[in-house]
């Protein structure tokens, strides 16, 4: 095996490698100390200078030709404008180092940070870290004897190397996993390896996250830990704004998300933030995305991609930068070949993509999440329950048999959980408890349409549908009906019935517009109860002589 030869790299030291008069052989110089060691044989020194400092490098060339003439002295000429501006700095050593002929089948190189600035000393760790810089680094320094000579010691960045350091990392990572598993001791093989991508995206990325999973099977509690691991890793100063976008219906869901101005529409009394800006500088959740409509899934992409976006009535751009997170109980490939999803939207989402399993296909993690849920309640309420053992046997016996569907996951094993804590007499779980709940539970899954309260509640859903329709069909004409959206028509009904109930159109007002009229100077309830029946050609009149 042929022996490489070592080469040197680093800045002449403008100041400390300076001197010309005989006492400079008894005094510390940090790059002619390097030649002083007998363990550390040096085959050529590559100094990096400015043209100022020139000179300094031929001299020194001389004095290391006297102390060690099997040394090549090499100098190299870097141009720096100014040596604290970062950008200047790592542009040089950039260009440097991408003009260097590295050989490292013959060549062991060391990198010198003694010398240069501390500027100049971050760019060679980031050219190292990058793998531009083959090197280890070199760091030279006085000795407690002060002499000349001095100490050196070498540094190899591969921290796996270093036994303390890598167990310190593996031990951090391990913390970030459990903190987002909320330190429950999951055995899902599939969800764990999931878990460590989930923490080595939220660590190393700001690009949007897309969670996709059943309802019930955790997003928006994953969601919650990744804002709580970068908030404390990367000290986030904004908000979790956390939106369930199903919610987000009309006119009020472009309102909700991008805010507006004071006017811009009848009851736009004051302006509004919304909630892009409320999560500037933190995450935005946006559950259920798959229903947003498609003007604000446009302006959702422009926000994403620009960081701006306008409010409802504003010419004036608004800024901000977050985060999104986006959760889907619905496979949105197939919403954007059905044209309900924007396929550029859906690109833009599709960077960090997460399948969540559902509970059912995580039988082994049932047991901790139950003793995690009992714990919650027990947090919650100051009381504190255990199972017995044949109880929680029988239990999770049936939590992984056929018979548990878990059709709600989570939300459904957390009701269960809070249901036995609350009904069990003293400090334990006992066996009838969870004999009741394993009945209850069956009841709530069954879908048999022959069960009989199933059949009772289809029979009033229809029986109420049908009274909705010839409601609308006495009120509107048919003309007027196919013209209508059904969303419109939902929040008609509701307005009609709270007219028909109410004995003033005050009354009525007040109850509709309970919220918001409290955010107005002036309330004239009346009067947007009036405005909005006179859309559909309806008046307070009408709604009363057909009740």
């Amino acid at each position: 095996m042929t022996h490489k030869k070592t080469v040197v790299i680093g800045f002449v030291g403008a100041t400390l490698d300076q001197g010309k008069k005989d006492d400079r052989w008894q005094r510390w110089r940090p790059t002619m100390s390097l030649l002083m060691h007998d363990d550390l044989v040096i085959d050529e020194l590559v100094l990096l200078h400015d043209r100022q400092h020139r000179n300094l490098v031929n001299f020194l060339s001389e004095d290391m030709a006297q102390l060690s003439p099997q040394t090549q002295v090499t100098g190299a000429k870097v141009s720096v404008r100014d040596p604290w501006d970062f950008a200047d700095v790592y542009g040089a050593l950039y260009d440097f180092v991408k003009n260097y002929q590295f050989d490292t089948e013959k060549y062991e190189y060391l990198l010198h940070i003694t010398t240069g600035t501390h500027v100049a000393q971050i760019c060679w760790y980031l050219l190292i870290e990058a793998g531009y810089l083959p090197a280890k680094l070199i760091q030279s320094s006085p000795n407690e004897n002060k002499t000349a000579q001095g100490q050196y010691r070498i540094i190899d960045l591969d921290l796996s190397k270093y036994d303390a350091l890598n167990q310190r990392f593996e031990n951090e990572q391990n913390a970030n996993w459990q903190q987002l598993k909320a330190n429950i001791a999951t055995h899902n093989a599939a969800f764990n390896q999931l878990i460590e991508q989930v923490e080595l995206v939220a660590t190393r990325s700001s690009a949007p996250i897309l969670i996709m999973g059943a309802t019930g099977a955790g997003k928006s509690h994953l969601a919650k830990q990744i804002y709580q691991l970068k908030k404390e890793k990367f000290h986030l100063n904004g908000r979790f704004v956390d939106v369930n976008c199903a919610t987000l219906r009309g006119d009020s869901a472009m309102s909700a998300l991008f805010g507006h101005v004071k006017g811009a529409f009848t009851g736009a009394a004051s302006a509004r933030q919304g909630l892009l800006k409320s999560a500037d500088g933190g995450i935005l959740f946006l559950d259920e995305i798959g229903e947003l409509g498609a003007d604000e899934q446009a302006m959702l992409l422009k926000a994403l991609e620009d960081k701006i976006f306008f409010p409802v009535g504003s010419d004036k751009e608004i800024q901000a930068d977050f985060q999104l997170i986006a959760g889907t109980n619905c496979d949105l490939r197939q919403e954007v070949k059905a044209g309900r999803f924007r396929e550029d939207l859906w690109a833009r989402l599709n960077t960090w993509t997460f399948f969540l399993p559902a509970l059912k296909d995580r039988s082994e993690d049932i047991a901790p999440n139950v003793q995690f849920e009992l714990q919650r309640f027990a947090n919650l309420h100051q009381r504190q329950l255990r199972f017995n053992r044949d109880a929680l046997d029988v239990y999770l016996k049936f939590a992984k048999s056929e018979q548990a569907t878990w059709q709600g996951n989570f939300r459904d094993l957390t009701a269960s959980v809070t249901r036995m804590a609350t009904l069990a007499n003293g400090s334990r779980i006992n066996l009838p408890d969870v004999t009741q709940e394993i009945e209850r539970l069956k009841q709530l899954w069954k879908t048999d349409a022959t069960d009989p309260a199933l059949g009772e509640n289809a029979l009033w859903k229809n029986q109420k549908l049908s009274t909705d329709a010839a409601l609308l069909a006495q009120l509107l004409s048919n003309e007027q009906l196919m013209q209508i959206d059904e969303f419109d028509k939902i929040q008609l009904l509701g307005v009609i019935q709270v007219c028909q109930n109410s004995k003033t159109m005050a009354e009525a007002g007040r109850q509709l517009f309970a919220v918001s009229r409290e955010q107005r100077s002036t309330t004239n309830d009346s009067d947007r109860v009036k405005k909005y029946l006179a859309r559909f050609g309806l008046s307070w009149e009408i709604l009363h002589s057909s009740n």
